[in-house]
């Protein structure tokens, strides 16, 4: 635990599997940090995951979090950094493994201890599970077992005590599966002030904190819709960090020097991703209600967080199943200018056509014009006539493959039977992907049971 009124310096590294590779390098080095909380996890990234260990049993967890352990490891341990991540996926211990390996061919045995959290992965106990819990999908209240022979992954999301067990035990590197990304800095909080499970207010704090940093720079500069094209060193962008106080009072701010922005409005566009319920947010530590919030400028890149307001938590953890759905393909024409959008729409309804007399059925056949209204739709109002160029982008989903299959082989001769002046068909033939479809559930905590070891390099 810290002193009394010591803050400790929460710093995010990663904001998803396929983040900035930069990041968890310059916030190690940019300046004092006690903790580097690395966020890779998203629901389809499970499913991914799942089925690269079906392949080898040795995967199934984020690699690039071992490769940058690899890179930043010495300065950890030199500077007494401690980590915190979900790098683990599906296999938290093979990624324990990994970074112990690692550990050892730096010559670091006897100064890293890594804690696994396991207990997440429900697959293996699905059908013990179902006859008792049907796991009915929070949209639909279709019970699981409708889909059961499709499901790849299901994972429940645990909250940040397991992650604090790991820390009291000695880790300095945590690595988890599906522990939620709030619970990545709500964690070393609790550790370092000791806080109570009860402590509502003070883990509503925490889970906001971690709220605004699990994305990366999107709260410091990065994906910011106010001033974006006045937000200054873009090109080296500071990750945020979080400067907490045992009381629940914490501030936004970044290292000094690096780019990016850090203000109330870029605070407040991270606060309502994913938000859902501003009264509501619901997590397995607590509820936190979001409409308490108060940001204040603070300073250059700094924005203070307080009067969080928390409920007890739920009786109940969310689980993210994945599952196999069908089939689906995308494929895209550029025409040019003139009559751009006319000849797109035109191809349009040839293929459209000629799949209807080749008796193709489709879940559903989905065409955007790209440069008029593939982002906005109809609010988008009416195609300028002088269009320079529109890209024709058509995508078909069907369960079974055999019709995908065909659609794939209809985009080409539009090029020489279809409207004048296209291009753009460089990439080929359109893929034929598997879909992979998400099952939001509930399951009570009573029958989830967090693991955690900690293992010496």
């Amino acid at each position: 635990m810290t002193s009394s009124g010591a803050a400790i310096r929460i710093a995010s590294g990663q904001g998803f599997w396929g983040d900035w590779l930069e990041a968890p390098a310059r916030q190690v080095e940019g300046g004092p940090i006690d903790y580097l909380m690395m966020d890779y996890l998203a629901e389809v990234t499970m499913s991914i995951l799942q089925k690269q260990r079906a392949r080898d049993p040795s995967l199934g967890y984020a690699r690039d979090f071992v490769a940058t352990m690899e890179r930043i490891l010495p300065q950890l341990v030199e500077k007494g950094i401690r980590v915190t991540a979900n790098a683990g996926g599906v296999n938290p211990r093979a990624c324990a493994d990994a970074v112990l390996a690692v550990a050892r061919r730096l010559g670091l045995a006897g100064k890293v201890r890594v804690g696994v959290v396991t207990g997440d992965d429900l697959l293996d106990r699905l059908d013990a599970l179902l006859p008792i819990h049907p796991l009915a999908n929070m949209d639909t209240g279709e019970p699981l077992a409708t889909v059961r022979d499709q499901v790849l992954s299901a994972n429940a999301y645990l909250g940040a005590f397991p992650v604090v067990d790991a820390l009291a035990q000695g880790a300095n590197i945590v690595i988890t599966g599906r522990v939620t990304d709030t619970g990545l800095t709500l964690g070393p909080m609790i550790h370092a002030f000791g806080w109570d499970g009860a402590a509502w207010n003070r883990l509503a704090a925490g889970t906001v904190a971690g709220h605004i940093i699990e994305c990366g720079a999107q709260c410091s500069g990065g994906n910011c819709l106010v001033g974006w094209d006045r937000i200054p060193g873009m090109d080296d962008p500071g990750y945020p960090i979080v400067e907490a106080t045992r009381d629940g009072a914490f501030a936004v701010t970044k290292h000094a020097g690096s780019g990016g922005r850090i203000t109330v409005a870029s605070v407040t566009e991270q606060l309502v991703y994913e938000m859902g319920d501003p009264t509501n947010y619901i997590t397995p530590d607590v509820i936190a209600d979001f409409t308490t919030i108060r940001l204040t400028q603070n300073g250059k890149d700094r924005v203070r967080v307080s009067q969080v307001r928390g409920r007890p938590a739920t009786a109940s953890l969310k689980v993210s199943v994945a599952y196999f759905y069908g089939y689906k393909a995308v494929g895209t024409l550029v025409y040019a200018w003139p009559d751009a959008y006319r000849k797109a729409r035109a191809a349009d309804r040839i293929i459209r056509a000629r799949l209807e007399r080749l008796d193709l059925r489709f879940e559903e056949i989905l065409t955007e014009y790209v440069g008029v209204n593939a982002t906005h739709g109809p609010l988008a109002g009416p195609a300028s006539p002088d269009a320079p160029e529109v890209q024709l982008r058509i995508g078909v989903r069907a369960r079974e493959r055999a019709p995908v299959e065909r659609f794939t082989r209809e985009l080409a001769p539009l090029i020489l039977n279809g409207p004048p002046s296209v291009t753009g068909f460089a990439g080929g033939r359109p893929k034929v992907e598997e879909i992979v479809a998400y099952w939001p559930a509930l399951v009570p905590k009573s029958e989830v049971r967090a693991g955690v070891e900690v293992r010496d390099a």
